[in-house]
């Protein structure tokens, strides 16, 4: 089945990844896969409703899968697609760019891992 997406290419990427959630569940995962508790822990305060609702509208755009494991309780884990890994290169640029404006407008700079870590 196709979607219907937008005529311009950069309105698919932020319908994709707009919400700032996606963001973040994306970052996360570039570390590699990650049960559910792990990702709530990361993000901090997103609701348990919010992220469920991310991560199976993130699975349904293929940028992730969700493994479920027959135990109990049960486990969940996320990973990245390859289509969600090649977001990469987009969010490594954001975390450059973010750093630069912090530099130039004198903002406070909280400490943070070098890029390689992050993504």
């Amino acid at each position: 089945m196709k979607k219907n997406l937008p005529a311009c290419p950069v309105e698919t990427t932020l319908m994709l990844i707009s919400d700032r959630w996606k963001v973040l569940i994306i970052r996360d995962l570039l570390e590699g896969t990650k049960r559910f508790g792990e990702l709530k822990k990361s993000i901090g305060t997103i609701s348990q409703k919010v992220l469920t609702a991310n991560l199976r509208s993130m699975e349904d755009n293929g940028l992730l899968t969700r493994k479920i494991y027959p135990e109990v309780p049960p486990r969940v884990e996320y990973t990245l697609t390859e289509t969600g890994f090649s977001l990469k290169p987009i969010l490594d640029a954001m975390f450059s760019w973010g750093t630069e404006y912090k530099k130039k407008n004198n903002c406070f700079l909280e400490e943070a891992a070098e890029p390689e870590a992050n993504f």
